[in-house]
């Protein structure tokens, strides 16, 4: 009984959560599924790309033309907080109910 119950992993948070906390904080989606490394990662690379096209971008440029690959980099560790957790409920929700 105690090798079933360890095989059952908790309930994970819902996807909306994770996506709410990935908008208004870059890298916290990622740290809330569990990836750390994942969210340090995205970081480097959206302060790295957005520095860089802050320096090559006219000055006359919006804010998010001189920092489009930041914020590209931003987008896509949202989609990909949210994607993955997605997964993870999904497959807790199938586990349930089989």
């Amino acid at each position: 009984m105690a090798k079933r119950e360890a095989t059952h992993s908790r309930r994970p948070l819902h996807p909306y959560l994770v996506l709410v906390a990935a908008v208004l904080l870059p890298g916290a989606g990622q740290v809330i599924n569990g990836m750390p490394t994942r969210a340090l990662i995205m970081m480097f690379f959206m302060l790295s790309l957005g520095f860089v096209t802050m320096q090559l971008a006219a000055p006359e440029r919006s804010f998010a033309g001189r920092h489009a690959g930041g914020l590209f980099v931003y987008a896509i560790a949202v989609m990909d907080a949210y994607f993955i957790a997605r997964f993870r409920w999904e497959m807790f929700r199938n586990r349930a109910v089989a």
